[in-house]
């Protein structure tokens, strides 16, 4: 980021009235830089700290060309979001909050990269990223009776839109389903009236189509008598606990690593066939430094007989380095030499592990895309799929 572009106070104050409110509270310690997972990345100098105090979104806005727009927002919309740096801030500082008030501007001016533009259409269209139809988005429950929710049910199962669409990712609502069968637990699903949660849509700065999102969810939530909503990605409870109960507080959300776990105290489900490998857990950013589920996953993969549990040195729990895929890092096709997920991937090996334990749709698939390109075939399974070959 130039340090030679002018501040806009202008410009400042209509980022703090759009959220970004932590922008007059950094003193730049610069903390945040080594904390962010882009500086672990020897081709990557991203001065986070700079942000707050130089947002030169006030200059790239009076830009003429909006082909030289979009090249220089390119940093705004580097973050992923991780909040590696909020947690290490002294401050209490979030840049993902700042970023995400300069995004909300950026987007309503149109100067955002071309693949995010394509992204949030297709959310806005269709609901889901992946383009593909409604009708389309309950196919990976075929064959395993899973009922339409209605009242008298105690739980809503929301995939997200990775496992419903996905070809590989299918396999962890499926896995899911079948355990939350095995433990009668009484759950639906919502099928062709489910709407992408948007969460990542909100952190593009796509607000109005994140508002609308947010419109066609609770309203069948409220159709149905929805209670409590079931998640197998952590940013669907993320943006449900902390953004739609703004909107619509009827229901409770919990993460199916949570769920699974008290099924497994209240002996509802043992795992009893031996996974006889090692076993490294990756902490998603979303689930653990945002929402601080740290133990619950970890505590289903030990109810495994055979599993051995290992872990990074250091940098796990609250410390993970994130895989890259929020901020909709999942969607941006990055060089290879900017690539999070491999560093983070080295790590993982590092512990001499069999197999890579997620808890996230978003790791699973940059683990899983990334490992191609550097030659390397070792299995990453979301903890569902793991326990339910343990159950079988």
């Amino acid at each position: 980021m130039s340090s030679s572009v002018k501040f806009n106070a202008e410009t400042c104050q209509e980022i703090i009235e759009l959220g970004g409110e932590d922008v007059i509270k950094c003193y730049q310690c610069g903390r945040c830089m080594p904390a962010c997972p882009w500086n672990l990345l020897h081709r990557i100098n991203y001065a986070v700290y700079r942000f707050p105090q130089t947002i030169k979104i006030g200059s790239i806005i009076q830009g003429e060309k909006k082909e030289d727009i979009a090249k220089e927002t390119l940093d705004i919309f580097r973050c992923v979001g991780c909040d590696s740096c909020h947690y290490e801030c002294p401050r209490g500082v979030n840049i993902s909050h700042i970023l995400r008030a300069v995004r909300r501007i950026l987007v309503d001016y149109g100067s955002y990269p071309a693949e995010l533009k394509s992204f949030v259409l297709r959310i806005y269209n269709t609901g889901n990223p992946f383009g593909e139809t409604a009708e389309k988005r309950a196919a990976w429950a075929s064959g395993l009776d899973i009922p339409r929710f209605e009242s008298k049910l105690e739980n809503l199962y929301f995939s997200c839109c990775v496992p419903a669409y996905d070809s590989r990712a299918k396999s962890i609502a499926q896995a899911t389903a079948r355990i939350l069968k095995l433990a009668n637990v009484s759950f639906g699903i919502l099928g062709n009236e489910e709407f992408c949660c948007a969460e990542a849509v909100r952190r593009i700065g796509a607000e109005k189509v994140f508002q609308a999102a947010v419109k066609n969810n609770t309203e069948a939530f409220a159709k149905y008598g929805v209670k409590k909503v079931l998640t197998t990605s952590p940013h669907c409870y993320t943006i449900f606990k902390k953004e739609y109960s703004k909107y619509y507080d009827k229901f409770d959300a919990i993460h199916m690593s949570q769920f699974i776990n008290q099924l497994i105290k209240e002996k509802k489900i043992i795992a009893k066939k031996p996974f006889n490998k090692t076993v490294v857990y990756h902490d998603p950013c979303t689930l653990g430094r945002q929402m601080g589920v740290y133990d619950e996953p970890r505590e289903v993969l030990r109810s495994i007989p055979g599993l051995k549990l290992a872990e990074v040195p250091i940098f796990n729990r609250e410390y993970s380095v994130c895989c890259g895929g929020g901020g909709v890092g999942t969607w941006y096709d990055w060089s290879k030499d900017e690539r999070i997920a491999e560093f983070r991937i080295k790590q993982l090996l590092a512990t001499g592990a069999e197999v890579i334990a997620v808890a996230c749709p978003y790791c699973l698939q940059m683990f899983e895309e990334t490992m191609k390109s550097m030659n390397l075939a070792l299995p990453v399974m979301d903890i569902a799929e793991i326990l339910y070959e343990s159950l079988g």
